[in-house]
Parts: structure tokens; C-alpha cells; sequence
């Protein structure tokens, strides 16, 4: 159930997943999308957002019926395995002798692949093994003699002309030249290793291979120059590598082709074959895509169907040339929620072969779980009736919507957490985060639910660009900034925290690594996905007893703004608060001193009406401290408080609108009363202006009794949207 939540209409035998293959997860044949120019499917969303989850089922739903190679690029696997040959292997070539190996035992319709292009590469570029003699050559190109041909029941012959390349024809070759003294890459063993892969093969064998290897760069037509060339940019490195290692991807795409191409293929193969790349955003992946829309933006044409993985809601930096985002024009993109696919062309006009390499990627924006979808996962999990006729479930429902934000990884594990809790009466939802969770097939102890989602959402899934020296204390860092807003108070926890550091981040690095990672932005918090910030707020106050951290941050920013508002009250840097007296008061309220801000908004009240309500939502629109919440009561006059019936009332109405604005409980039509009444009595009051409060009232009490927010911003919009 879990693998496919959220996904069933991308899967099933209508979905996009089966055009895109043409072909069904019951095997029947379907009008394929776009083609024969096809895009590279790069599905976006921040961690959380099931990427990795959708090209698992993909996998397990299709590879059955088509030949479907689902790769990790984030793996050590295939850089642990170039490591004892680096002069001729690396991650890249790992990683396609990995997709061709298992692409050659596939017994689906049609039967196993052969590579004999790819092998024809491979063997060559083994010349630069660390010994360099004939017998280590052999033995290296021999560790792809699976490859070139395919597999055949006993007794039948072949047909392949790619039949002879190796059963021993390289070795015999290459050992007649044994124990001859040979300089590194002596060119008496790349020729005879040539002659070994030319000689022996079919005329029409040797045409493929003119054809192939005679189009890379610089070989003017000639396959034998285009292999020493290839042979000796992988072994120079840096750029000179990767233009090997994207010709190699193309020999194996163009073996692929062949196999489906020509009138054998047409007849005993059906759909396209396709490469999933999961974690795409990391070095292997992006050189991996990088090579396939280069090769297609310049008019190379083939069926394999890739799909990959994007953090970043533009598919990544290096799609858009280094453009600048306002610059930058997005890829076309699909959401599953709009219904069918939309059209997809590459652009023909004159410069289309310059074209930012976007151009031909389609963004899959991976959707967030429906109200629906939420409610049925946690009902799902429930492990007892309730007695009280679900009030605790429609609690956990709530709770878990608004702090999942419909992510459906943190609604899996939350609902996962809540299926034997109770939520305390009046409780915060914060307090699910604290239930215990064990994993599947995890021996060790129950953990609680935000230890668990912490190390996946953050600490599983670390910045791509995230210097060495940062990863110990990332998640510290922004647990720290959890209380931030905009940059400016941001760079003030940054500099407190980060002292006696060496290297320091800037809320700008850490900004744009949180916007690499797939986190979105919000105009009025630093941490711009709500669900992730209530994490960090959790977190951080539990990080010192009797949240003395929390503590300790808020009176850093509320200093920090005291000292700058004794000046000019300007706004502050980055228009997070309407003055630097509001940005102070904001983090003053939530660290004790809301008597402080009473007093503040009782006494600048009079005559500016409108501007004092738009700051009495900028103070109000923060978290609450952990512990024992007295603010429904406060709202409702049952805590005594001395002052004036303005002060007394202002009060009530701070807490009132705090309770609205932290978005961590439910308000209904019992707050929406308490605003109302309010602000009807200070509408009335005498003093200037009062009476424009009426309209206020109104508009207040609306919003609070349908759970919106009253200070709308882009984290508490996906709240809005998610209901």
C-alpha cells in the first residue's frame, strides 16, 4: 500500500508510466507518448515527496513486462568499484556495465540484450589498467565478456555477427605479446587489442562499429583513431573523461536501438526500454543525464525511456546554461493533478542545438496526498474502536495534515507513529512528534516519530553542494534557524552558532543549499516548508532543559532588533516584518515577554487602526514554546490581568490571534466567536479610528472559523490547500 500511495493513477494501465513505455503492467500494448524525439522525465519534489518510492513501483510494476534498470546514483557501490583501476574505470562505467549486465540476462518478451557496442568502448578504454601489460589489459577487458553477444539456449546458433569478438580471441591476441617490456599505454597493446575486436568480426560488424566509433570527436571517420581518442580522454580525466563516458552511454543506448530497431526487433519486442535513476541529483546522475540531453539536444534519436529524480523544482542548476533564475525558462512540466500528459516538442527554430538543456527535460511535479488520501492512510493504521465516536482520530488527522503538509513521507510516518497514540486534551499538534515509532524490520528501540523524520528528510538527504566540513552540524544549524524569518536574523543565528568555526555558512549558502535540497521558500520564514520547520522547532526545544535553547535564540534576535530599533524603526532586511519594532516584539513574545508586547500594541493602538492590526499579525505569526498553553484561557478573559479595558482587551485579542496565527491547533468557531467579540469591544472604544475595527471583526472571525490563515504566506497557503 505504502509504495504506490498517492501514485495510483500514475501506475495503473491508463497512467502516464504506461504510455510512457507503451506498454501496460498487464503486458498490453499501449499508444506510446511523444516520440520518436523523447523527453527526459525528471521527477521533482523535495525529500518526503516519494520520488524514490514512485521509481521503485515503476520498477516493480513494469520491469516485468518491459526492460525496466532501476539505478542509485547515489550508491558508493560503482565508485568503490572503478577505485582498484581508476586509469580505467569509474562510477559512470560501473554504472553502465551494471544496467547492460543486468539488461543481458533479462528473460522478459524478447530475451536478453547485447552490447557489443558499449563492450567495444569498454575494451579499449581497459588499456589504461595500472600495470598496463597485455595479461592485465586481457584480464580487464575480459571482465565484460557477457556482454557483446547474447545469451542462447544450448545447440542454437547464434546469428549475431558480433559472435567471435572475444571467446578467447583478446587474450590469444594480446599474450603473444607477453613478456615484452611495454611503456603505460603502449600503443603495441591498444593495436592488437583493436585487431582483436576487428578482425574477427562480421562485415557487418565492422560497419557498426565505423559508424560509431568513427563519429567521435576528432576521429574524422576513422573507428580505430575514435577508440585511441576515447581511450586516452578517459584516461586524461576531468572534462576530457566525461566526453568519453557520455560516448559510452551512447553506445549502450544505440545497442538498445538495435535490439528494438529492424525487422527481428519490431516482431519480437515490444514497448521501450528504460533506465531509472534514482538520486539523479548527485555527480553520477547528473553527468548521466547531462550526457543523454546533450546527445539528443544534438539530433541523436533513441527509445530508452529515462526518468530520474530532481530536488530542485527547476530540475537542477545545470539544466538552464548557468542562467540566473529570473532568466531562466522553465521546462514544460506535468502534474498529475491537471489529468493527461500535456504535449511535449523540443524547439526547432534557429539556435535550438545552443538551447539550454532543459529544453528537452518533462518535470513530473510529484504530488502532495489529497485531504482523502491523509485521512485513509491514518484510519488505515488505527489499531482500536474509539469509544468517543473518533474524536481522537479527527484529531491525529488534523494533526498529521498540518505537519506533513501532505507530504507523503512524513504522513506515512506519522501515521505510523499515531496508531496507538491519544492526543492530549487541548493538545499542540507537536505533541504527535513525540510518539514513538519502530521501523520495519528495525530490531532497535522505538524511537520518536521526529528523531525518525529528522534523519530521513535532513540527515539522509544532506545538500548535494554541501561542503565536508558543514555536514556534522547542518541539522544543528538549522535547527537553530528554525525561529528565523528573513536573512538578516537568519545571518544572526548563523554568526552566534558558527563561532570558533573556521569555515562559515552565510544565510545565503544556506539558503540556496535548501532550495538544492528541494525545500520550498516562504516570504516570512527563513525554513519555508511549514511541516520541516515544526521539526526543527520541536527539536530545538527539547535541545536544553526547559527549552532553554529556544530561550537563548529568541533573546539573541530580540537584542539584535532592540539594538537596531534604537535608531530609525525602518523595515527590516529582507521585508520578513513591516519595522524593526515588530521583527523585535515577534521574538520577544514567544521568549516571556508578552506582557512587554501588550503594553506595546495598548499604547499604539490609537488613531492607526489598520497598520496596528497588519503588526499585531506579524508579532502574532509565531510558534509556541513547549509546556503547559494558557493562551485559550488568556483569550477568554479567565486569566486575571491588571491594566485599563483597552489593555485588558488587547491582550485577550493577542492571544486570541497567536492561537490563529501559529496554525498548530484547531481554531473553529469558538476562537472566530472570541475574535469577534473583541474586536467588536474595542470598535467601541473611544479613541481614534476605533471604529474601522468593526470590518476587521468580520474578516477575522471568517477566516479564523474555516482554519485559514489571517496573515496569508506561502507555507500557511499549502496548509490551506491541503484541507
Amino acid at each position: 500500500m505504502c509504495e504506490e500511495l498517492g501514485f495510483e493513477k500514475l501506475l495503473d494501465e491508463e497512467g502516464f508510466f504506461a504510455r510512457l513505455f507503451g506498454r501496460a503492467p498487464s503486458g498490453a500494448g499501449k499508444d506510446p507518448l511523444y516520440g520518436p524525439d523523447l523527453p527526459v522525465v525528471l521527477l521533482t519534489g523535495g525529500p518526503g515527496m516519494g520520488k524514490g518510492r514512485l521509481l521503485r513501483a515503476v520498477r516493480d510494476r513494469f520491469a516485468a513486462k518491459v526492460p525496466v534498470i532501476h539505478l542509485d546514483c547515489a550508491s558508493p557501490v560503482y565508485a568503490d568499484r572503478a577505485d582498484p583501476e581508476p586509469g580505467a574505470r569509474s562510477a559512470v562505467t560501473e554504472a553502465l556495465v551494471e544496467v547492460a549486465g543486468r539488461l543481458s540476462t533479462w528473460q522478459g518478451t524478447g530475451g536478453s540484450f547485447a552490447f557489443p557496442r558499449l563492450f567495444t568502448g569498454l575494451a579499449v578504454i581497459a588499456t589504461g589498467v595500472a600495470e598496463g601489460t597485455p595479461e592485465a589489459v586481457a584480464t580487464e577487458a575480459e571482465r565484460y565478456e557477457n556482454l557483446p553477444q547474447k545469451q542462447r539456449l544450448r545447440g542454437l546458433a547464434t546469428g549475431d555477427f558480433w559472435r567471435g569478438v572475444l571467446r578467447g580471441a583478446i587474450r590469444n591476441l594480446l599474450t603473444t605479446l607477453s613478456g615484452q617490456a611495454f611503456d603505460p599505454y603502449s600503443a603495441a597493446v591498444s593495436n592488437a587489442l583493436l585487431d582483436a575486436l576487428f578482425e574477427r568480426l562480421a562485415p557487418r560488424g565492422r560497419a557498426e562499429l565505423e559508424r560509431i566509433y568513427g563519429a567521435y570527436p576528432g576521429a574524422a571517420g576513422q573507428p580505430r583513431i575514435g577508440l585511441r581518442i576515447l581511450a586516452a580522454d578517459f584516461r586524461a580525466g576531468g572534462e576530457a573523461r566525461e566526453v568519453a563516458e557520455s560516448f559510452l552511454f551512447r553506445a549502450l543506448r544505440e545497442d538498445l536501438e538495435a535490439a528494438f530497431g529492424g525487422p527481428a526487433g519490431w516482431l519480437r519486442r515490444v514497448g521501450r526500454p528504460g533506465l531509472l535513476l534514482d538520486h539523479a541529483e548527485a555527480p553520477l546522475g547528473e553527468r548521466l543525464l547531462r550526457a543523454v540531453l546533450t546527445d539528443r539536444r544534438g539530433g541523436q534519436r533513441d527509445r530508452v525511456v529515462i526518468v530520474g529524480t530532481a530536488r530542485r523544482s527547476d530540475g537542477g542548476a545545470f539544466l538552464h546554461g548557468g542562467l540566473p533564475p529570473g532568466e531562466v525558462t522553465p521546462p514544460a512540466e506535468y502534474r498529475p493533478a491537471d489529468g493527461a500528459p500535456p504535449d511535449w516538442t523540443r524547439r526547432t527554430d534557429e539556435g535550438a542545438d545552443r538551447a539550454p538543456l532543459a529544453d528537452g527535460v518533462l518535470l513530473l511535479r510529484m504530488p502532495l496526498l489529497t485531504g482523502d488520501q491523509l485521512r485513509r492512510e491514518t484510519v488505515r493504521r488505527q489499531r482500536y474502536a474509539e469509544p468517543e465516536g473518533g474524536a481522537n482520530r479527527r484529531r491525529i488527522d488534523a494533526a498529521v495534515a498540518r505537519l506533513s503538509g501532505g507530504r507523503p513521507h512524513t504522513v506515512i510516518r506519522l501515521a505510523a507513529a499515531a496508531a496507538a497514540f491519544r492526543m492530549p486534551a487541548d493538545a499542540n499538534d507537536r505533541d504527535i512528534l513525540d510518539a514513538p515509532l519502530r521501523l520495519p524490520g528495525d530490531d532497535a528501540t522505538e524511537r520518536p516519530v521526529a528523531e525518525v523524520l529528522l534523519r530521513e528528510l535532513v540527515l539522509d538527504q544532506l545538500p548535494v553542494r554541501l561542503p565536508t566540513e558543514h555536514h556534522a552540524h547542518w541539522l544543528d544549524l538549522l535547527t537553530h534557524l528554525s525561529v528565523a524569518h528573513d536573512t538578516e536574523c537568519a545571518d544572526v543565528l548563523l554568526r552566534h552558532h558558527q563561532s570558533g568555526h573556521v569555515h562559515h555558512l552565510t544565510a545565503h549558502h544556506v539558503a540556496r543549499l535548501l532550495t538544492d535540497t528541494g525545500w520550498p521558500t516562504c516570504e516570512r520564514h527563513f525554513i519555508g516548508d511549514f511541516g520541516l520547520r515544526q521539526l526543527l522547532v520541536h527539536r530545538l526545544y527539547g535541545l536544553r532543559p526547559g527549552g532553554a535553547a529556544w530561550y537563548a535564540d529568541h533573546h539573541l534576535l530580540r537584542d539584535h532588533y532592540a539594538e537596531r530599533a534604537a535608531g530609525p524603526d525602518t523595515p527590516s532586511a529582507g521585508g520578513a516584518f513591516r519595522s524593526l519594532t515588530a521583527h523585535r516584539m515577534n521574538h520577544h513574545l514567544v521568549s516571556g515577554g508578552a506582557d512587554d508586547v501588550v503594553s506595546h500594541l495598548a499604547a499604539t493602538l490609537p488613531g492607526r487602526p489598520r497598520q496596528w492590526c497588519a503588526e499585531l499579525l506579524e508579532i502574532a505569526q509565531a510558534p509556541y514554546p513547549g509546556g503547559a498553553d494558557a493562551r485559550r484561557e488568556r483569550a477568554q478573559g479567565l486569566v486575571p490581568v491588571d491594566g485599563p479595558p483597552l489593555r485588558r482587551t488587547v491582550d485577550q485579542l493577542l492571544h486570541a490571534v497567536w492561537l490563529c496565527e501559529e496554525r498548530t491547533r484547531p481554531t473553529g468557531k469558538e476562537t472566530a466567536r472570541t475574535l469577534a467579540k473583541l474586536l467588536d469591544l474595542l470598535s467601541i472604544m473611544d479613541f481614534d479610528g476605533a471604529g474601522l475595527l468593526s470590518r476587521t471583526a468580520t474578516d477575522w472571525s471568517a477566516l479564523a472559523e474555516n482554519e485559514q490563515p489571517l496573515l496569508r504566506c506561502t507555507c500557511t497557503e499549502q496548509l490551506r490547500r491541503r484541507r
